[in-house]
Parts: C-alpha cells; sequence; structure tokens
C-alpha cells in the first residue's frame, strides 16, 4: 500500500520525504489556506521535494470552471493530480480530463456508488473518507473492502485511496481492506513505527551491548 502524506506544510513533507517511505501527498484548499502562501507555488515547492503523485484541488464547483482550473494546476508540475469533488460536475470534469490525459483524485467519496461513478469517469484516485464515514455511524473500512470488491470485479483501473485516517488503526484497516494509497496526517505517518515493545526491546538489547564493552567500529 502506497502512503501519502496529507498536509501541505513544506518543511514537513521535507523533513519526512527523507525517510523514503512517502510515495506522494495530498493537499486540499484548507491546508492551502494555512500556509499562507499562494496554492501554485506550496504545489510546485512539494512537487519537487516528491517525486510520486501530488494531489491539488480546484476550488470551482461547475464544470466549467474546474475544467480550466484543473488544466491549470496540471501545468504546475507533471506529477500534479487534479483533485475534484464528487459532484456530477466534478465528475464531468473527470471525463474530460482524463481524455485530456491529466491524472485525477476524485475526493469527498461516501460510497460504493459513488465510487463506482468515479471509476467510470476515469478517475485516477478515488478518495474515500474513512473517518467521517465512522463518524457517522458507518464503518470505514466496509467501504473500502466494498470499493476494492467492484473494482476488481468489473478491472477498474483506478485506485483507492484511503482518505480521512486518523490514527494508526485507521492504516491498518485501509491495508487489509485492500487499498491501493492511504494518506496520512504526519502525526499518523510518524506514529506508525511507534510501539512500546520494540522501544522496551532496544532498551534491553543496548544494555546487553553495553556489558560486553565491545565496538562494532
Amino acid at each position: 500500500m502506497k502512503i501519502f502524506l496529507d498536509t501541505a506544510e513544506v518543511n514537513v513533507i521535507a523533513e519526512l520525504a527523507q525517510t523514503g517511505l512517502v510515495d506522494g501527498v495530498t493537499t486540499n484548499p484548507t491546508l492551502i489556506a494555512k500556509s499562507g502562501r499562494p496554492m501554485a507555488e506550496v504545489i510546485a515547492e512539494i512537487c519537487r521535494l516528491v517525486e510520486g503523485p501530488i494531489s491539488a484541488e480546484v476550488a470551482a464547483t461547475d464544470y466549467e470552471s474546474m475544467l480550466a482550473e484543473g488544466r491549470h494546476l496540471a501545468g504546475v508540475a507533471p506529477n500534479v493530480v487534479v483533485k475534484v469533488p464528487l459532484t456530477w460536475d466534478g465528475l464531468r470534469a473527470t471525463r474530460a480530463l482524463a481524455d485530456l490525459n491529466i491524472k485525477t483524485n476524485v475526493t469527498l467519496c461516501f460510497s460504493v456508488a459513488q465510487a463506482l461513478m468515479a471509476a467510470k469517469a476515469g478517475a485516477t484516485f478515488v478518495s474515500p473518507f474513512m473517518g467521517r464515514v465512522d463518524d457517522h455511524g458507518g464503518v470505514g473500512a466496509e467501504l473500502i473492502q466494498d470499493i476494492r470488491e467492484v473494482y476488481d470485479r468489473y478491472d477498474f483501473a483506478t485506485e483507492v485511496l484511503a482518505a480521512s485516517l486518523r490514527h494508526g488503526a485507521h492504516v491498518r484497516e485501509a491495508a487489509l481492506a485492500g487499498a491501493d494509497a492511504a494518506t496520512l496526517p504526519p502525526d499518523v505517518f510518524r506514529a506508525l513505527v511507534k510501539h512500546p515493545l520494540t522501544d522496551k526491546g532496544l532498551d534491553q538489547f543496548l544494555a546487553d551491548w553495553a556489558k560486553t564493552g565491545q565496538s562494532i567500529l
């Protein structure tokens, strides 16, 4: 499963990209607004830091404007993925962008039916919001699993990008449900390698090694 960072904080992306474990980045208007910088400038800088897909979201809601904004964003860098909302106009824009060989990420997906429509429109990614589904009484992991089953059954090329992940358990559930990728806030990304037994075991190994008085080099 590919792991994306869900942030527009360039300094954080630069730091975590050094791990070699960041496959891409997702942004949205809210995250860009927090940066206080021009959108194109932020996206271009992120694209230089991470070679994988970088989702940049349109702000328009009508078809013509979404298409125009999408084409503009795609011109910022070759690894930009244009993010559009899962609406009728968004799906029309997705189809038009796909016909132009521009990659898309259809966001705000909350049902299998919506995911089916996104795939038929030619979306590169579809982003089901696991955390928000859980918040409203559903089971986000089941949504991911159901979309995976439908996509596999009908051989859709659209990748399932699990979004709105709040903690490590969500990452585990997304992976087990068959998500192609998951996008995580930086704090969740950092927490994935943490476990108290790992820390305890390392402390013991170091203490035992110190007793030998040896040095490897």
